[in-house]
């Protein structure tokens, strides 16, 4: 294909990548606002983004093995079709409860959004040329992650709209990606005997989900220590080693082939992928909870300090994107990338209740420069060592294990914040000798609390925040460590048939 027949195809895709990203970043500086309206608490917020992560690490390996079977188009207005559904839901959602169970439908779709975009470009261009490609996929991620938050604040923040709208505002875009799929992409349709894995993607869910679930409210609603902990831990780690086992010997199409890690690249760049995960979404999800209840920001005002990290990450992914295409060498990327995330998450576990805003956007921008050179480029490693016959496959695990991170880092970091928060908040309103205050869990409305408590709250919030960020530096540089021993292959120039030879290529 040429550049003009990619872009042309391409454009549909990028509409659905940029719904897709904008269901996340979107209700984030809604979320303080939604809790207080809907009655919920710190793990409600919590859960609010981990259900949408969950239910899209699930689904993205099955609509990558889906990919190989069936019609790449049909399967992208297929998820697009159930990302509506999840968001009308939402945005009609009477109760916390109900809000969680649509932002998990929400996450179906976006896991076959998210999945079938980088499948898709690896069926059109070769790996060579890709890198131009995910730069351009990086300009709609942050795109999409500078106006969200801002687009969500300002709906937020007027007066007869409120975050309802933050659900119902991608439902037009959406639309429009449909129909513009519709016309501009014309793959060949592979049709094949289907044989799709249910049952170790049902395992390895609701391993992953229950160990999610005990962390998430262990503290809370039983001791930490307990019968509920004990049956919880054993029954996820059950449940995980058994998808071990179908995925090894039962499954006839696993969900995960273990097959594809026989490639030390694709082992190194999947560990790499989670630590990724697991240390960006689990500590830059709460920044919103930081500007809005440490600086007394409005929503509105907690968007405009996001465009400090996604300035950063849009040019990164473009420059270094474009570098990779013309050079056809990409680790030096990656390595770099992945010092600054150290260094960026370092930076922000300096912040508390006082730092200046301007010393913590520079942190920001540090952070967001590397995830720029980095996210996109852990998969077009992997691609670079994969047969085209599992290249859906081989994408989607990636994006898989990179999800599943990010679910383990809110869930985890989000019961860490909770517990310190709480403590502190606790501490500090018995000094003024209130009681009964910040044990609860629940996330008060900032403009009603008087002065002195408002202060503790503050306080409190501003110094679990930086603890996250240190919590997330070690995950950080053990994906470093990855990328650092991950043996660099110059990038393919053509969509191959089969894997290449590592042997040949080492000669």
């Amino acid at each position: 294909m040429t550049h003009r027949e990619v872009l042309e195809a391409l454009s549909g895709l990028l509409l659905a990548l940029f719904v897709a990203m904008l269901s996340s970043t979107v209700v984030t500086n809604a979320l303080p606002r939604i809790v207080a309206d809907l009655d919920g608490s710190a793990s409600g917020y919590t859960w609010v983004v981990v259900a949408t992560l969950l239910t899209m690490t699930a689904s993205t390996p099955i609509w990558g093995k889906l990919a190989d079977l069936f019609s790449k188009k049909m399967l992208v207005q297929t998820s697009l079709g159930i990302y509506v559904l999840g968001s009308l839901a939402a945005g009609f959602a009477p109760s916390m409860e109900a809000l969680i169970g649509a932002r998990a439908v929400q996450g179906l779709g976006v896991g076959g959004i998210t999945a079938l975009v980088q499948v898709v470009i690896a069926s059109m261009v070769s790996p060579r040329e890709r890198g131009r490609y995910a730069g351009y996929i990086g300009a709609v991620f942050a795109m999409a992650t500078v106006s969200g938050p801002l687009i969500g604040g300002v709906i937020v923040d007027t007066p007869g709209l409120g975050w309802r709208w933050t659900f119902f505002l991608a439902i037009p875009i959406a639309v429009v990606a449909l129909v513009v799929l519709q016309r501009t992409l014309h793959l060949p349709v592979v049709r094949r005997d289907v044989r799709i894995d249910y049952l170790g993607a049902l395992l390895l869910t609701g391993g992953v989900s229950v160990l999610l679930a005990w962390v998430s409210l262990a503290g809370n609603q039983f001791p930490w220590l307990s019968w509920v902990t004990a049956a919880a831990v054993a029954g996820g780690v059950l449940m995980l080693v058994a998808a071990v086992y179908v995925e090894a010997r039962v499954a006839e199409e696993p969900v995960i082939p273990l097959r594809l890690f026989a490639d030390r690249t694709t082992r190194l760049a999947t560990l790499a992928s989670v630590m990724v995960g697991l240390a960006m979404f689990g500590s830059t999800v709460y920044l919103s909870q930081y500007f809005q209840i440490a600086r007394g920001m409005t929503p509105t005002q907690a968007g405009l300090m996001s465009i400090a990290m996604v300035g950063g990450l849009l040019v990164s992914s473009i420059v270094s994107g474009r570098r990779i295409t013309t050079h056809g060498f990409w680790k030096k990327y990656l390595v770099v990338g992945l010092v600054l995330v150290v260094v960026g998450l370092a930076l922000l576990g300096t912040i508390d209740a006082t730092t200046s805003l301007v010393a913590v956007g520079l942190f920001m921008a540090v952070l967001g420069v590397g995830l720029g050179m980095s996210i996109q480029n852990l998969i077009l490693a992997v691609q670079n060592n994969t047969a085209q016959r599992d290249m859906g496959a081989a994408s989607s695990v990636v994006a898989f294990f990179r999800s599943m991170g990010g679910s383990i880092g809110v869930s985890v970091l989000g019961a860490i914040l909770a517990h310190q928060a709480s403590d502190s908040v606790a501490t500090g309103l018995a000094r003024l000798g209130v009681s009964g205050g910040g044990g609860s869990g629940s996330i008060p409305d900032m403009g009603a609390l008087p002065g002195p408590v408002r202060a503790v709250f503050e306080a409190a919030y501003g110094d679990a925040t930086g603890h996250l960020f240190l919590v997330a530096v070690p995950f950080a540089v053990v994906a470093l460590v990855c990328v650092v021993l991950i043996e660099e292959v110059p990038l393919r120039t053509s969509i191959d048939d089969v894997a290449p030879d590592p042997e040949a290529r080492r000669a």
